[in-house]
């Protein structure tokens, strides 16, 4: 299989949507079993034995005689996304199969990394790692879609296999500002995320003077300046208030309660915490001043992670001299398998820094690079784990 075949077959399954016109697949939604159907398909046709876990995670097997190497990433999608963002990484795999077919290789094309269906994310690798997710909802749509969430305990495969290597679009403009086809990466950024809700008076927009406000609409916009002004004073930090939910969202009234979204992220934990604690210092600081309350609720907590130091050794040899080492401002599968394997993995660059968009593309040359260095990594692994 060459660049162009894995760029025409991302481009196919991304016409399996939720939505007619655009891309939008979650966890387990009607058009993931068409998706199934079709990556089995390319499986088989590579030559590996092909499995469906408990989680929804589909896995193929290549090779035999040696704990495997595994190779994947999700295929499920942001609304309206672009092609390649998860879906590249599978198909990476499957062309790799096809390359090295007597290697011990394990493709996994995961169910779940967005956690856009349940607000989730990680359902896939989870399980794989050993840390299924158990709740009421999921369990649910498990069995909605023919599966048997008894059985999420043998999707586990930490103690079977020997690393895990992920391909994946940058998902920014690192690598094309520097002009550079590929990218090894180092580590991925810890994420706080949690929603900070303003509760305030609602009241009439006409009759209620301006002194005898308490509008959380203007407390939480106070707020979110800060969190801009906070992150642009931290070095490699990015912190995003991305979503508003407005009470009574009225143009006559004035709101009586928000929530808003907050996502923070850095490659130094305490860093990220030190930030969090600040912005959290500022929203009651406003909330005091204007006459609100404010309360917080945790969503997500997730440690940097670094890559396997001699996983990501090969992985620089391979790509030598043509990559860039960097660190991953976004979360990946990688990051979950990592708390139970060593992992490493290879950015490809993303054309004007695009991604979680329509516009979202690859660089066929690019693709071509990326698979030369899957090769020589796997026979270089090859030596090291024989």
């Amino acid at each position: 299989m060459d660049a162009n075949e894995i760029i025409r077959r991302c481009r196919v399954l991304a016409e399996f949507s939720e939505e007619p016109g655009v891309t939008n697949r979650t966890f387990l939604s009607p058009p993931m079993r068409e998706v199934h159907k079709l990556v089995r398909q390319w499986m088989e046709a590579a030559g590996m034995s092909v499995d469906l876990d408990a989680a929804g995670n589909l896995r193929g097997m290549s090779g035999s005689g040696r704990r495997p190497l595994m190779i994947g990433s999700h295929l499920d999608t942001v609304p309206h996304a672009g092609a390649f963002d998860g879906i590249l990484g599978v198909i990476m795999g499957i062309a790799l199969v096809e390359a090295r077919p007597n290697a011990p290789i394990e493709v996994a094309a995961f169910s779940d990394e967005e956690g856009v269906r349940f607000g989730i994310p990680f359902i896939g690798s989870r399980a794989v790692a050993g840390t299924p997710v158990m709740d009421a909802p999921v369990l649910e749509a498990i069995r909605e879609y023919g599966l048997d969430p008894a059985e999420l305990n043998y999707a586990c495969a930490a103690d079977c296999i020997a690393g895990y290597l992920e391909f994946h679009i940058e998902q920014g403009p690192v690598l094309d500002e520097l002009g550079l086809p590929l990218g090894v990466v180092e580590s991925i950024v810890g994420i706080t995320r949690m929603q900070v809700i303003f509760h305030g008076r609602a009241n009439h927009a006409g009759t209620t003077p301006m002194n005898a406000r308490r509008d959380a609409l203007a407390g939480a916009a106070e707020w979110i300046a800060a969190v801009e002004c906070e992150a642009r004073q931290s070095a490699g930090l990015v912190a995003t208030v991305g979503q508003l939910q407005i009470e009574p969202n009225a143009s006559n009234a004035i709101a009586g309660t928000v929530r808003a979204s907050l996502d923070v992220r850095h490659a130094s934990d305490r860093m990220r915490e030190r930030v969090v604690e600040n912005l959290c210092s500022a929203a009651k600081g406003i909330a005091a001043r204007r006459g609100l309350t404010v309360e917080f609720v945790p969503l997500l907590e997730q440690p940097a992670v670094s890559m396997d130091r001699e996983m990501t050794r090969v992985l620089k040899r391979a790509a030598a001299p043509a990559a860039h080492c960097m660190v991953s401002g976004a979360g990946h599968d990688a990051m979950i398998m990592a708390e139970r394997i060593p992992v490493g993995m290879l950015f490809l660059r993303s054309p004007g820094g695009i991604s979680h968009h329509p516009d979202e593309t690859v660089l066929a040359e690019d693709v071509a690079a990326a698979l030369e260095v899957g090769v020589r990594f796997l026979d270089e692994w090859e030596k090291l784990d024989g």
